[in-house]
């Protein structure tokens, strides 16, 4: 694993719906932007022509794909992406491309080229559809040419674009062995970033080939949890089994899915929101955001109709991320960087710890419950995200569902 793969964040990007036009040459425009927020690695959702047979509402899903080595009208030109890569490089962002390898669209060129490349349905004789989708159809992976034509397409992004590695759509419902065959062939090219969407607790196998994976389990029962549906003593549970599972964990509370189909993060987590936020980049592992979250993006984005992000002049989270995410590449987050558990309270629903490496340290107080709770700061630690910063007291206040961090002194 490449070194800036440990402290990175990534946040994925939505063509269709960033801007009006949707289109690669609109979104580079908001680079700069990111640049300053802190940004570190794009996640660019499928940008592949969409299949029209059987698609999802007027537009079609971005996971239908019809042509694997082509770019959809709809967002630009091959021409327009390599630009944006090369750009985004010499701004020192990383790229990575979302990777649909288990299915495709119904009138993906294949389908007429190559059909034995397709599972079979066996009551009707025709392609097998995807679980609970009828606008996607199965891949057959136990088929060496198409195993071999997938990782050939998967070379033409990393030889013609230069990109720096997959988000990898649904990885845990391919066969493990592709994965483990196509990594080492592609990165014969360049080494390269792969996060794959999988939860490690349910896959730990998939973790031999994927540098980071999905909280899935985390997502879900934090929800539970702001809604009273589950203790906070299983949460606390959740998070002791990702720290028994290797590789990354990639922390989140929306991406284009949950955003769509499941709710906001404010539908979901309401006053929880942010410290979750502060969670996902001070506790092991890689933060994940989606795009819009600096705004706050309060909406339900449609996924198979144009339905643009209502940007305003003001990104009111726009500060927020960019101290977390400074504060990310400090060594007190580095991945080897100790973890100490302070306080994992049940009763009062808090979560206090602090991270170390080289003489600096961060710690992080996280209050999960409704109620205003009392920690206590430490000894020549001062606190970040407060304009008085030498002032300390022995005992701050921590808001309902809010959160503290405290940092070495410079």
């Amino acid at each position: 694993m490449q070194d800036w793969i440990k402290t990175t964040n990534i946040y994925e990007v939505n063509l269709r719906q960033y801007t009006k036009e949707g289109t690669i040459n609109a979104f580079a425009s908001h680079l700069p932007r990111l640049k300053d927020m802190g940004v570190e690695t794009l996640w660019f959702m499928p940008i592949t022509p969409i299949a029209q047979k059987n698609k999802k509402g007027s537009m079609g899903s971005y996971y239908a794909c019809s042509d694997y080595t082509s770019v959809a009208d709809e967002f630009g030109t091959l021409s327009d992406f390599k630009n944006l890569v090369e750009k985004a490089h010499e701004m020192g962002f990383k790229v990575i491309l979302d990777w649909v390898a288990n299915h495709t669209g119904w009138d993906h060129w294949w389908t007429v080229e190559h059909p034995d490349w397709y599972e079979k349905d066996e009551q009707t004789g025709d392609f097998k559809k995807a679980s609970g989708m009828d606008d996607i159809i199965e891949l057959d992976f136990k088929n060496p040419a198409l195993r071999k034509a997938m990782i050939d397409a998967m070379k033409f992004w990393v030889t013609e674009t230069d990109i720096d590695g997959f988000r990898c759509d649904l990885a845990f419902w391919v066969e493990l062995d592709f994965w483990v065959e196509a990594k080492p062939e592609l990165e014969k090219l360049k080494p390269l970033f792969w996060l794959g969407e999988i939860d490690p607790v349910d896959n730990p196998d998939y973790m031999q080939v994927f540098d980071a994976a999905y909280t899935w389990k985390w997502m879900h029962k934090t929800e539970q949890f702001y809604k009273r549906q589950t203790s906070f003593h299983e949460l606390l549970q959740v998070l002791e089994q990702y720290q028994n599972i290797p590789g990354l964990k990639a922390w989140f509370t929306t991406n284009h899915d949950e955003n769509s189909w499941n709710g906001t993060e404010y539908e979901k987590y309401g006053e929880l929101a942010k410290t979750l936020a502060v969670f996902s980049c001070t506790w092991p592992g890689i933060p994940l955001i989606y795009n819009g979250q600096e705004l706050p993006n309060e909406k339900r984005l449609e996924f198979f109709e144009k339905d643009v992000i209502e940007w305003k002049e003001e990104y009111r989270l726009h500060s927020f991320y960019q101290k977390l995410f400074a504060l990310k590449r400090s060594d007190a987050l580095a991945t080897d960087a100790s973890l100490e558990i302070a306080a994992a309270d049940s009763n009062l629903e808090l979560l206090v710890f602090s991270r170390g490496r080289n003489n600096e340290t961060v710690k992080v107080a996280l209050n999960f419950s409704g109620h205003e709770r009392m920690v206590g700061a430490s000894s020549g630690l001062i606190p970040y995200f407060s304009d008085e910063r030498s002032m300390v007291a022995e005992q701050t206040t921590l808001a309902p569902f809010g959160f503290a961090i405290w940092v070495s002194q410079p």
